[in-house]
């Protein structure tokens, strides 16, 4: 589909790439899916909040100033978004932000149309008819390449991009970027793992390391899980699209002497009497229980695991592993919530400061306090109301800091059945020392098959 020239062409300095992402390679295929002392939680979070505050502030007179210079538009703009955040019992985020965004922009008369679309769900909606699909909407990183293909991103450039760059962590930024070097989202919100655990069983000391985590208690990771037993080989140096997460001819590399290595620690794991192989759901319901005393998730657990554990709620980013007397960080994957912009949209610079909007520190302030929203806005990460929230701190230090991207290319769906396959093949023993060498070869040649060769 080509998409057609854009009709509101930005005046000088407003330098705005509008090209739709793109790019004609011929592959297909996919799906896709998501902590922490952070070192700034260590920093004085009474500077770093006064001095973020002043920033907001200063941004919004900035704004205001540029807004009475604005050119007049009149223009409908349709804004797709999830139920939920469009719901009074949620603050009605969406309606809230684009009535405050009108608001800030005296020169342009804007009436809003709002739809109901998951992020999940934008790919089918969108691409079924781009001309009738909604000028922004919120979408998941992993299907980046399909709207690519179809040309039906605006890539952000000049000032906007910059913005982008600014104010979000890289690893989150990469994750909406295609493999043309093009920035086709403004981040809303991660999607990585971390580790909860209860106080009263392991100390501060004990988390670092999920060997001495064993000694002490029940630690749960869903083994026959890619999204989660990827985090064991990253951890050593197994990378998907090569190093910068870009080559997509490099594919899936996780056989090297490290990556057997780890696979033997994986059977001695599968082994161990204090390990336990279940989803998050079903570690969650064992840690009500009290069979598990530690566990690998989300934020999507995290109101249910601290009322769980009350007072021994405990999170971090993911431990270490021993292997061989080398101690390796587990690394997980991290993917985004992106606000996009279609590429035909026929009022660029609006639906564009738009989705800056949404992505900005008033609006994820408003999304965190109504609805629980992890935020992912630098500056709003380092006030006070943040820094003493240890979930979303865990979560920003582990994007920040070793969680890994998950591409969008469609290659990617590949990888989701060998590596359950895997899983299962530690687990019940049939992965042997002996075999270890030759299975993870097996497995990574199926992670780079689509199966229909």
């Amino acid at each position: 589909m080509k998409r057609k020239l854009l009709s509101v062409l930005l005046a000088g300095a407003m330098v705005f790439s509008l090209a739709a992402c793109g790019n004609d390679s011929g592959e297909s295929g996919s799906e896709g899916s998501s902590a922490a002392g952070s070192d700034s939680a260590e920093s004085s979070s009474a500077e770093s909040g006064s001095a973020s505050e002043e920033s907001s502030a200063e941004t919004s007179q900035e704004s205001a100033g540029e807004s009475s210079e604005e050119e007049a538009i009149t223009c409908t703009l349709k804004v797709w978004a999830p139920s939920e955040d469009q719901d009074q019992e949620y603050g009605a985020w969406l309606q809230t932000m684009c009535e405050q965004f009108n608001e800030l922009h005296p020169n342009w008369d804007i009436t809003f149309e709002y739809g109901v679309c998951t992020e999940s769900d934008a790919r089918k909606q969108v691409l079924n008819d781009l001309e009738a699909a909604a000028d922004v909407f919120l979408f998941s990183s992993t299907n980046l390449e399909y709207f690519c293909k179809e040309q039906a991103l605006a890539e952000l450039g000049g000032k906007y991009l910059d913005t982008v760059n600014e104010h979000y962590s890289p690893t989150l930024v990469s994750s909406l970027t295609y493999e043309d070097g093009g920035v086709y989202g403004v981040p809303l919100t991660t999607n990585t793992y971390f580790m909860y655990y209860d106080k009263s069983v392991f100390s501060e000391e004990d988390i670092k390391s999920m060997d001495k985590m064993l000694e002490k208690g029940k630690v749960s990771v869903q083994l026959d899980n890619g999204f989660y037993n990827a985090c064991f080989f990253l951890g050593v140096g197994g990378t998907f699209f090569g190093e910068d997460g870009m080559s997509r001819e490099s594919g899936v590399k996780f056989y090297s002497d490290e990556g057997v290595a780890m696979t033997e620690y994986l059977i001695d794991l599968a082994k161990n009497e204090n390990f336990v192989s279940a989803s998050p759901e079903d570690a969650i319901s064992m840690m009500r229980e009290g069979t598990v005393n530690a566990y690998f998730c989300g934020t999507w657990q995290a109101a249910q695991t601290q009322e769980i554990l009350g007072d021994n709620f405990g999170v971090a980013p993911l431990p270490s592993v021993n292997v061989n007397g080398t101690d390796y960080q587990l690394r997980p994957f991290n993917s985004a919530k992106g606000i996009g912009v279609k590429s035909t949209t026929q009022y660029p610079q609006v639906a564009i400061e738009l989705a800056l909007y949404l992505g900005g520190y008033d609006s994820e302030k408003y999304h965190y306090e109504n609805r629980g929203y992890v935020p992912c806005y630098d500056e709003y990460l380092a006030t006070d109301e943040i820094q003493a929230d240890e979930v979303v701190m865990v979560d920003n230090y582990t994007v920040s800091n070793i969680a890994v991207p998950r591409m969008s290319f469609t290659e990617m769906s590949w990888f989701w059945t060998p590596a359950e396959s895997f899983g299962k093949e530690i687990l019940s023993g049939e992965v042997t020392k002996d075999n270890a060498a030759e299975k993870l070869q097996a497995f990574e040649t199926a992670a780079n098959s689509s199966g229909l060769e």
